[in-house]
């Protein structure tokens, strides 16, 4: 009978864990997303798993045991619940495999939604990061216009729209 197990890895070893245990035979799955990032203050894409630090493993009981799975490089252990290994169904591993993209097999996550038009905004990144300001507009579909208080005037700006989070101050 083949049963999928959810893996805990160690820290930012996911894709290694993956190898290791594949050459060991067993079937792994690691859903992947890209993520943009700042490195070195330009903004890059990264492929990094879907659930940090986790990963599936289908393994056929009878044939194959758990044991080796827990020594091999990049696992930290198996999810437990109690006494009880963590069984993932069958539909869910089927469903996360239709969300990826055919072709890169990356899942995409919804966009997020803007802020309301008039709501308090806070620039995260870029030349006015942490400057508060009302948000305007969309500019595009990765730039946005926040209206910004600049030497006692209003001034309208377009940044990414990365660059600006919800701003809770009172």
């Amino acid at each position: 009978m083949l049963r999928w197990y959810l893996i805990h890895t160690k820290p930012v070893r996911e894709g290694v864990a993956e190898l290791n245990l594949q050459r060991q035979g067993y079937e792994t799955y690691l859903p992947r997303i890209l993520r943009s990032a700042r490195r070195r203050g330009r903004w890059c894409n990264h492929v990094v798993p879907l659930f940090p630090r986790y990963l599936f493993l289908q393994l056929s009981e009878g044939c194959q045991a758990l044991g080796p799975v827990r020594s091999s490089v990049g696992v930290a252990g198996i999810v437990r619940f109690g006494t009880r290994y963590a069984i993932v169904s069958q539909q869910i591993i089927a469903q996360l495999r239709l969300r990826a993209d055919p072709e890169t097999g990356l899942h995409r996550l919804a966009k997020p939604t803007s802020p309301a038009r008039g709501s308090a905004v806070r620039i995260t990144a870029g030349p006015f990061e942490g400057l508060d300001g009302v948000f305007e507009r969309e500019a595009g579909s990765a730039r946005v216009v926040v209206l910004l208080n600049l030497l006692g005037q209003d001034a309208a700006v377009r940044i990414p729209a990365e660059a600006v989070a919800p701003s809770y101050a009172a």
